[in-house]
């Protein structure tokens, strides 16, 4: 079976088929999970083979549940109108089970998003607590961080929210860091097993009553996932330097 990773650093997707419908949109039926995000696609063969790269289909054209359309140009999907006959109220639209999904999707991919950005509160070594924001930028501005402490910096400059930037020990600025890849890393893992759930489900109740914060049933929770469940409870006993937000 196929296989895709979207960008470099996600994991591999395994697809049933990619194939373009237009110019413009490519179809791309997935076997198992579905990316929450969208950038180069890298196809490769069953043995592992990477055989093409895709670049521009960035944008959701339409999403039907295990099947994706993409878009180069920006273009979506605009379901043609139906006019109804005269006098006659207009039928309410039954979503499929596949449209919830995808809107749950959809829901949980956004909520998990916020709060990566929300960032974290980190205790220094001073005993001082400041809160420091995730967003994609801040995130690669944390890992530059990183590099300077492997070519042996010991003073980095950086700032927490609202606040000026100053001189951060290797010390703190590691701290910052760790707590900032565990952050990220957790939520990303929280929501792909949702994903999972999600995929799971038979009736569309199923699907309404997933949330982002829900527990997620033991059969879709990763080793990953499961390893991070004993370390947050770990963390609720004893406490912790760093206070994931939500």
């Amino acid at each position: 079976m196929e296989k895709i990773r979207i960008g470099k650093d996600e994991p591999l997707y395994e697809i049933k088929g990619i194939r373009p419908m237009s110019p413009n949109v490519m179809q791309i039926v997935f076997a198992g999970p579905v990316p929450i995000s969208w950038g180069d696609i890298a196809i490769y063969t069953e043995d592992g083979t990477e055989a093409a790269t895709l670049t521009g289909y960035d944008t959701v054209y339409r999403d039907d549940g295990q099947t994706v359309y993409l878009s180069n140009d920006g273009s979506v999907y605009q379901a043609p109108e139906t006019p109804d006959g005269p006098g006659e109220p207009p039928e309410p639209y039954v979503p499929t089970l596949e449209e919830l999904q995808a809107g749950k999707r959809r829901e949980v991919a956004a909520e998990c998003e916020r709060l990566i950005y929300a960032g974290i509160n980190v205790a220094l070594a001073d005993g001082s607590v400041e809160h420091y924001a995730l967003t994609i930028e801040d995130q690669l501005n944390l890992f530059g961080k990183l590099s300077q402490i492997t070519a042996g910096a010991t003073q980095l400059e950086y700032h927490a929210d609202g606040q000026p930037c100053r001189y951060y020990s290797e010390a703190d600025m590691q701290a910052i860091i760790q707590a900032a890849m565990w952050h990220v890393s957790y939520h990303t893992t929280y929501c792909n097993a949702l994903n999972m759930w999600i995929a799971g489900c038979q009736t569309t109740d199923e699907v309404t009553e997933i949330f982002y914060g829900a527990d997620v049933p033991e059969q879709y929770q990763s080793d990953v996932l499961q390893a991070y469940l004993v370390e947050i409870a770990a963390m609720a006993g004893g406490g912790t330097d760093a206070t994931p937000e939500g």
